[in-house]
C-alpha cells in the first residue's frame, strides 16, 4: 500500500537503530553544554579566589565562549556542508573534550579563558551541526519530535549542572566541572565515529574569511565596551569600541551581499517562514536570557540565598521543562510550528508576569511557580521553532542554516547577558552588581529595594521583546512538513 504524507514508510532495523544513536548523540551534546554552563555559574565565585582572579575576568569565562560559538557557529557549519555533518559533529566533540580537560587544570583566570575559547570553537561544532544532523535523519514531519529530544537533554543538563556542579563546588573542585566532560565526550566522540552514519550531500563552496573576522570583530567590540561600561561606568573609550563594533557589523552586512560564498547566505531569508523563525528565536534569546540572570541575582541579593539554594528553586522549571518539550515537538509535527511555538512565548510572558510580583518578601512557592511557568514556556517554543527552521531549509544548506539559527539566538543571548548586567549596575553601585552575580555578595535596605525596581523595569523589557517574538511567530505561516521540499521551494518558503 502506498504511504500518505503524513505516515512515514516501513523502517528498517538499521534505521531505527541510525535514529536512536543520532538522538542518543545529539542529546549527549545538549546536555554536556547544559551541564557546562550552569555549572560554570555555580563555579565562578571559587573559581575567582582560586585562580587570584577579578570580576571582569571571570565574567568573561562565560562571555568568552559565547562569543567564540557565537562567531564561528554559522561558519563551521557550513563546513558540515562541505565535508560532512557526522564528521564535523564528532570533530566538536573532540575539541570540546580536550580542551575541557585544559580548563580543568588552569592556573589563572587568563588561561582559563583561553581554554574556554578553544572550548567554544568545540561547541560551535556541535551546535552548528547537530540540528542538521537530525535534519538529515528524520523526514520533516517527524523533525519536532526529534528536537523535543534536545529539549530534554538541555533540561536534564542543566539539572544536572546544579546538583553535581555544586556538588563538586561545595565537596571535591570546581576543576571537576570540567573533568566531568572528559569521560562523557570521549564515549560519545567514539560511538559517534563508528555508528552515526554520513547522509548530508557535500557542497563546494569557499569559506568567508572577510565575513568570519568583521562578524568577530564587531561582536568582540561591543561586548568589550558593554562589558567595560557595566564595569567602570561610561567614557569616550567604551563609546568608541562600541561605535567600532556598530562599524564592523555593518560593514559584514554589505560584504555579505557581494561575496560569492557568504558566512551569511541572505538568499536563505528570502523564505518568510524562515526569516521569521530565526529571528523569533533572536528575539526570544535577547529577552529571555537575561531573566535567568536577574533572578539569581534577586534571590542572592536581596533575598540573601546562596548560588546553590538559588539554582535549586529554578530546578522544578527545568523539570517541567524537560517533559514539555517532546510534547510540544509533537504537537508541533502535527499542527505546525505557528501555534505551538506562539503559546510557548506566551507562557513565557505569564511566568515574567509572576516574577514582576517579587518583592522583599516574596514566597518561595511564588518564586518556584514563577520558574515552573516560565520553563515550560521556554521549552514549548524551542522544539517547534528549530524544527521550523530546518522544515524550511534547502537540504544541501541544513549545515549553514542551523549555524545561521544558533548565530542569531547566541546574539541574542550575548546582548541579553551584558544588558542584564549593564541594568543591574545602574539600579545599583556596579561593584555589588557583579559581586552578587558571583554569589560573593548580599544587598540590604534601600539597594535591595534599588535592584527590585530595575529588575522589574528590565522584565518589562523582556515582555516587550517577547511581544516582538510572538508577532514573528504568528505571520510566520505554516510550513510544508508532509512532503518532501525541494531547495527551490525551501528558498522561496512555500507555505500551505
Amino acid at each position: 500500500m502506498k504511504n500518505s504524507p503524513t505516515t512515514s514508510p516501513q523502517l528498517t532495523r538499521e534505521d531505527r537503530r541510525n535514529r536512536a544513536v543520532a538522538v542518543a548523540i545529539v542529546m549527549t551534546g545538549v546536555t554536556m553544554s547544559a551541564i557546562d554552563t550552569t555549572a560554570v555559574v555555580l563555579g565562578l565565585p571559587v573559581m575567582k579566589t582560586d585562580l587570584h582572579s577579578d570580576l571582569i575576568s571571570m565574567i568573561w569565562v562565560i562571555m568568552a565562549y559565547l562569543l567564540i560559538t557565537t562567531i564561528a557557529t554559522t561558519q563551521v557549519g557550513r563546513l558540515g556542508d562541505m565535508f560532512g555533518r557526522v564528521r564535523m559533529y564528532n570533530l566538536g566533540f573532540a575539541l570540546f573534550t580536550i580542551f575541557s580537560l585544559f580548563c580543568g587544570f588552569s592556573q589563572s583566570g587568563n588561561e582559563l579563558i583561553v581554554f574556554r575559547i578553544f572550548q567554544g570553537l568545540g561547541g560551535a561544532f556541535i551546535f552548528a551541526n547537530s540540528g542538521a544532523i537530525l535534519a538529515d535523519t528524520f523526514p520533516p514531519h517527524e523533525r519536532g519530535k526529534a528536537f523535543g529530544y534536545n529539549g530534554v537533554g538541555w533540561s536534564l543538563g542543566a539539572i544536572l549542572g546544579i546538583l553535581v556542579g555544586g556538588a563538586f563546588v561545595t565537596f571535591l573542585s570546581w576543576r571537576y566541572i570540567f573533568f566531568i566532560n572528559v569521560p562523557i565526550g570521549t564515549v560519545a566522540t567514539l560511538v559517534g565515529y563508528y555508528m552515526l552514519k554520513e547522509k548530508s550531500p557535500r557542497i563546494k563552496e569557499s569559506l568567508d574569511y572577510g565575513g568570519l573576522i568583521l562578524l568577530g570583530v564587531g561582536l568582540f567590540a561591543i561586548l568589550y565596551g558593554v562589558s567595560n561600561i557595566t564595569s567602570s561606568g561610561w567614557n569616550d573609550v567604551s563609546g568608541l569600541e562600541m561605535l567600532l563594533g556598530l562599524l564592523m557589523i555593518v560593514s559584514f552586512i554589505f560584504l555579505e551581499r557581494r561575496v560569492k560564498h557568504p558566512l551569511l547566505d541572505l538568499s536563505i531569508l528570502k523564505s518568510r517562514i524562515l526569516t521569521a523563525s530565526i529571528f523569533a528565536a533572536f528575539f526570544q534569546s535577547l529577552a529571555t536570557f537575561a531573566v535567568l540572570f536577574l533572578v539569581i541575582m534577586y534571590l542572592q541579593g536581596p533575598r540573601g540565598f546562596s548560588p546553590w539554594s538559588s539554582s535549586i528553586l529554578l530546578i522544578p522549571g527545568y523539570i517541567l521543562g524537560g517533559v514539555v518539550a517532546p510534547l510540544s515537538g509533537r504537537l508541533s509535527d502535527k499542527f505546525g510550528a505557528r501555534i505551538v511555538a506562539t503559546i510557548g512565548l506566551s507562557v513565557q510572558i505569564v511566568g515574567i508576569l509572576v516574577y514582576l510580583t517579587f518583592g522583599l518578601s516574596t514566597s518561595i512557592f511564588v518564586v518556584v511557580l514563577g520558574a515552573v511557568i516560565y520553563g515550560s514556556g521556554n521549552s514549548a517554543f524551542f522544539a517547534p521553532n528549530n524544527s521550523a527552521v530546518m522544515a524550511s531549509a534547502p537540504p544541501k544548506a541544513y549545515g549553514v542554516t542551523n549555524g545561521l539559527l544558533r548565530t542569531m539566538a547566541n546574539v541574542g543571548m550575548l546582548s541579553s547577558f551584558a544588558v542584564a548586567l549593564l541594568i543591574a549596575s545602574i539600579s545599583i553601585p556596579r561593584a555589588y552588581a557583579f559581586q552578587i552575580f558571583l554569589g560573593v555578595g548580599k544587598i540590604d535596605g534601600n539597594l535591595s529595594s534599588a535592584y527590585i525596581t530595575g529588575m522589574h523595569t528590565a522584565l518589562v523589557a523582556s515582555i516587550a521583546l517577547l511581544l516582538i517574538a510572538i508577532l514573528l511567530s504568528i505571520l510566520r505561516g505554516k510550513e510544508l512538513r508532509n512532503a518532501p521540499r525541494t531547495a527551490q521551494g525551501a528558498i522561496e518558503g512555500k507555505t500551505d
